[in-house]
């Protein structure tokens, strides 16, 4: 694949979904989990999605179960946790794998791209961010730990939205 939106994935209804819908918008791919100590940053996504989506900034969540069991729950259950808990409004997917044989085809892809400020290589763990330009081309990928709202992805996500 060239770039972002030439994937399709299903969402976290279970209907395929393509990733071309987000053409020209600014991206953020995120795999998440709901019992992970990171969790509490979809409060941040949430932040982020509120402050800049106006602007073309969408987020795409992809739960996923490879790290210490971490996102358990059905699809259902992941969407109406981070509904009722976050308030979140930002697109959920269907569970994924991103890393081993399994991985999704989308986060083979993400994981093999040359990026700043961390480089390619397997996600670590839950909550992984990768900043995706209008053209669809990952341009910053952010360790879990780096909260959404930190001032480094939102510089990255400033910068991104000003581009034409």
């Amino acid at each position: 694949m060239a770039n972002l939106f030439e994937f399709n994935v299903k969402d976290i209804d279970g209907a395929m979904r393509s990733l071309g819908d987000f053409k020209d918008k600014v991206t953020l791919v995120v795999n998440v989990a709901s019992k992970c100590g990171l969790t509490p940053q979809y409060d941040g996504l949430q932040r982020l999605y509120g402050q800049y989506r106006e602007s073309g900034l969408e987020i795409l969540a992809f739960p996923c179960n490879q790290f210490a069991g971490q996102e358990p729950g059905s699809e259902a259950e992941i969407k109406e946790f981070c509904e009722l808990e976050y308030g979140t409004r930002f697109p959920l997917f269907a569970k994924i794998e991103v890393n081993g044989d399994g991985r999704a085809p989308l986060y083979a892809w993400l994981a093999g791209q040359e990026t700043e400020p961390q480089g390619p290589g397997d996600i670590e763990w839950n909550f992984a961010k990768f900043l995706v330009g209008r053209s669809g081309d990952v341009i910053a990928r952010f360790a879990p730990p780096v909260e959404p709202c930190a001032r480094e992805v939102t510089d990255a996500v400033e910068a991104a939205l000003e581009r034409a």
